[in-house]
């Protein structure tokens, strides 16, 4: 992961209702929620909802998938391993595969 993109997603992140988003759509795991689903659970409006969805789809945070006219969204856990990985780049005196243990604890394969 680049900068750029390691700081996409932390200002996407960065937001009250966006860091609860992509913290919901990780406990929900593989089952990922319907955006409506998403809005009732924070109790925000699907207009404001779909902004912040889109923002985090953008940072890369998120996936989603189109089930008829409704759609699905995920946490893309890829993605924050790469992040994760990004900040943890130099750690440990420059030995990053020290780190790889914390980085495999944390991220699951949801």
């Amino acid at each position: 992961m680049d900068k750029n993109r390691a700081l996409t997603s932390l200002a996407a992140l960065g937001q009250d209702t966006r860091l609860d988003v992509f913290r919901l759509l990780v406990k929900a795991g593989r089952d990922g929620m319907l955006a409506g689903e998403i809005s009732t659970a924070l109790n925000v409006r699907q207009n404001t909802m779909s902004a912040n969805l889109s923002v985090l789809l953008h940072a890369g945070l998120v996936r989603n998938e189109r089930e008829g006219r409704a759609i699905r969204y995920f946490a893309d856990m890829t993605h924050m391993r790469g992040l994760l990985s990004f900040l943890l780049e130099d750690c440990c005196g420059g030995k990053p595969e020290l780190c790889e243990p914390l980085l495999e604890e944390l991220i699951c394969n949801c």
